[in-house]
């Protein structure tokens, strides 16, 4: 499971996507195209997106790392791209965290099995920017100032909101967090994860103190929740996975709504609940390796993930697209998809980076006090 969550303002711009497209250089200029795409921060530096595919193919491989197939779809997006462009994707560590991408790009540097490109939570991607390439997709304009590196070093790309999932066959429709603490959720209630290292469960505390009338930094309120959680009989300390989910043994869980949306496909009792007064969001990172071995393939990668079809097929895992605001003004979203996410009504917080270390130091010495 991925370990790392990123922050971001909620604002998107909404601005008609270009498309960047050139005729197909002659073969001369596409050699000299691959041989620059390690240094193309768009697709016009090598001619036109046209170019930058005949470079790319002819690389013929993409190294990616960390991408579980279940998360977010990424496994249809993976094979969409493959059979889209012909080029061999190779998917390492899929289990992998953010972290295990920048260690693996520091351990194979300079070697033909480097990842070509990231997938990071928002922490990760800030603190290791000199390890990437700017580069800005066709599709730059429709996504807000406030979600993107300014030259493209990092950009989000989806992501999702907190919340409850629970299988309505065990227990009733919980309408609030406090709900939680009742005795029909005994035993029921699990976090993914431990909140000092997971980043699912960390959000799970962290949409608690909202709940409960607290912060995002302090989330004094949210541990406190969860020691009278832990107090009333109803905290699980199980990690769930879609085995103990589909077997009953944890009922509730706390997790990113794409997440526990996924499940209900598997589940059909399985329901998504985002309270409120508690609409915690969050995105991942995209971003292209400054030593990528395949630079050509990777900037096609990220040309492919903003594009509308790779949009809509994060949208297809539950997830939100970055450029969904955009999508559906111009009608290119696929609406029924987008209209069976979780509801989500209230103000959704998106914290920063340093609200978050500061919730983090707390937990760190306060979490096993409370639940331990």
């Amino acid at each position: 499971m991925r370990t790392l969550t990123r922050s971001v303002a909620t604002a998107m711009a909404a601005v008609t996507m270009t498309a960047v497209a050139a005729c197909s250089p002659p073969e001369k200029e596409t050699e000299a195209s691959t041989s620059s795409a390690a240094t193309a921060t768009s697709a016009a530096d090598l001619g036109g997106l046209d170019a930058l595919i005949a470079a790319a193919k002819k690389e013929g491989q993409l190294n990616v790392i960390a991408l579980p197939p279940d998360w977010a779809n990424y496994g249809a997006i993976i094979k969409a791209f493959g059979d889209k462009y012909g080029i061999k994707v190779v998917s390492a560590q899929p289990d992998g965290s953010s972290q295990d991408e920048i260690n693996a790009a520091d351990q194979l540097k300079g070697q033909d099995t480097a990842p070509d490109v990231f997938d990071l939570g928002g922490s990760v991607a800030t603190a290791n920017t000199a390890k990437f390439a700017p580069y800005k997709v066709s599709t730059w304009g429709d996504i807000a100032d406030s979600q993107k590196e300014s030259t493209g070093l990092y950009v989000n790309d989806y992501g999702g909101y907190m919340s409850i999932g629970y299988d309505s066959a065990k227990v009733p429709a919980p309408t609030s967090v406090a709900d939680l603490l009742k005795a029909d959720y005994k035993g029921k209630v699990a976090l993914n994860g431990d909140p000092t290292q997971a980043g699912s469960a960390f959000g799970g505390v962290q949409a608690v103190s909202l709940a409960q009338g607290g912060t995002v930094d302090d989330v004094t309120k949210g541990v406190d929740f969860f020691k009278q959680l832990k107090a009333a009989g109803n905290f699980l300390p199980v990690d769930p996975t879609s085995a103990t989910i589909e077997s009953g043994q944890t009922p509730v869980v706390f997790d990113w709504d794409y997440l526990n949306a996924a499940e209900s496909k598997k589940l059909t009792t399985w329901k998504v609940f985002v309270p409120e007064n508690a609409v915690l969001g969050s995105y991942y990172n995209q971003a292209i390796s400054k030593d990528a071995p395949h630079p050509a393939a990777a900037r096609l990668w990220q040309e492919y993930l903003f594009s509308d079809e790779g949009q809509n097929l994060w949208l297809a895992g539950g997830a939100r697209p970055v450029r969904a605001d955009a999508m559906v003004k111009a009608g290119t979203i696929d609406k029924t998809t987008y209209d069976a996410l979780p509801a989500v009504t209230g103000t959704p917080v998106f914290p920063t980076e340093d609200q978050s270390a500061k919730a983090k130091e707390y937990l760190a010495a306060n979490w096993a006090k409370a639940i331990g």
